[in-house]
């Protein structure tokens, strides 16, 4: 049973190693009431035994001393591992699964106090806590816990802020959702251009320092700062995501943005001159195709139907595209393309009722409750159209590209939270 360790682990770290449970077989999301029934009926999958007896016996049976048993898990986090060889400490970090499974630099004292003249903060100041899903207790991490993680992926303290901030959202870049989720991080504003964040050709590729050690500390932060990434218990993501290696890290191309088309912090609230961080959640991207010599928007509402109803939107549109969008068809921000968008994408009623994921699990329950828009949707004929993003909230339009090609990416990534990247310098 794939949740065997999951359960065990979970409920030991609450305090309850004795707890009493049972398990139906997996998976249940989108399986029918009948078939539902009948795993209730049968036997559980790890002892053998009967489901509805189990249950019975563990509501009835008289507690033991050993179920009433209490106390603390210690956790020592010693500042210092002893002394060692290099290839030693390597393998130590490895076996410890410290790392993300590839080299790291060791952060020695030096590396990790020379990383600290990135920024003011002191040393052991509070940045913030992490988890990697609600259900699992948050971790608090200091500044220096930060440097340590920065150092392993390989920054430099120029990078610190940018590292810093990404920190203080408390938001993990490795969910233990089974849906395999992944992470972004936008950076705007001057600080992509002093620290030479790729923003331009390649700009999702290996050709920029800062975008690949930034991306892979979020990676080594949520592992050894948010007790993530642990396949079995804190990781659960039945294929995995190979964007959790560095996540998406990019910066958005403002200086191709045409007069009146803002940069995402902007469009955030902070002012051009400020330098933020924004985090995203989704689950991937694809390069639709681009029908040339036609015009661009009226092709997006075709290519999104691939994203479940209900999620988020996310366009990566090369300054060529912009360009033609704001030169060709009269769209004069982002926010007239978003607007465009929402309207014009819609999906069946039907469609939206059969996406078992999304709807099924958390739509409707907020539909039942009278939640608008979704419980006047629920009422609406099957072949009725609606949108399939409830609100222009759910749209985010970046700019990335060097300008070679008409082209672009659209992906289920749904924006999260901005933050200033210049109150942690």
């Amino acid at each position: 049973m794939r949740f065997e360790n999951l359960v065990k682990t979970y409920i030991y770290k609450k305090g309850m190693p004795n707890m009493r449970f049972t398990f139906v077989p997996h998976p249940i999301t989108g399986v029918a009431a009948e078939i539902c029934r009948k795993y209730l009926q049968g036997n559980d999958p790890i002892t053998g035994k009967s489901v509805l007896q189990e249950i019975i016996a563990a509501l009835t049976d008289p507690l033991t001393s050993e179920d009433t048993k209490t106390g603390f898990i210690e956790r020592p986090t010693p500042r210092l591992v002893e002394p060692d060889t290099a290839d030693n400490l390597h393998k130590l970090f490895l076996e410890n699964r410290w790392t993300d499974g590839l080299p790291i630099v060791l952060p020695t004292e030096a590396r990790v106090a020379e990383m600290l003249k990135g920024t003011s903060h002191g040393a052991d100041e509070f940045v913030g806590r992490m988890q990697p899903s609600s259900p699992h207790e948050r971790w608090s991490y200091t500044v220096e816990k930060v440097a340590v993680n920065a150092v392993m992926a390989g920054a430099k303290p120029e990078h610190f802020p940018v590292i810093l901030a990404l920190a203080s959202t408390g938001m993990t870049s490795i969910s233990t959702s089974t849906t395999s989720f992944a992470t972004m991080v936008v950076v705007n504003g001057p600080v992509r251009n002093e620290i030479n964040m790729n923003s331009g050709i390649g700009a999702l590729g290996p050709f920029s320092h800062a975008n690949a050690v930034i991306g892979r500390a979020w990676t080594l932060m949520s592992i050894n700062l948010g007790a993530a990434g642990k396949a079995g218990e804190t990781y659960m993501g039945s294929q995995g995501n190979n964007y959790n290696y560095n996540n998406m890290c990019i910066a958005e191309n403002e200086e191709a943005l045409p007069e009146g088309w803002n940069p995402l912090h902007v469009q955030k609230g902070y002012k051009a001159s400020d330098s933020t961080i924004s985090t995203f959640m989704g689950w991937g991207f694809t390069h639709p195709d681009q029908s040339f010599g036609k015009d661009f928007a009226p092709q997006i509402p075709f290519w999104l139907k691939f994203v479940s109803p209900f999620s988020s939107a996310t366009l990566l549109l090369d300054p060529t595209i912009i360009q033609q969008l704001k030169n060709n068809e009269g769209f004069d921000s982002k926010e007239q393309l978003i607007e465009y968008i929402q309207q014009n994408t819609k999906v069946t009623v039907e469609d939206w009722l059969d996406d078992f994921y999304a709807v099924q699990n958390f739509v409707l329950p907020m539909a039942r409750l009278g939640n608008e828009p979704f419980a006047s949707w629920m009422k609406l004929p099957k072949d009725e159209l609606i949108p399939q993003f409830p609100n222009t909230s759910r749209i985010s339009i970046l700019s990335l590209g060097g300008g070679t090609n008409l082209f672009w990416q659209a992906g289920d990534f749904g924006y999260s939270r901005t933050v200033s990247v210049d109150e942690w310098r």
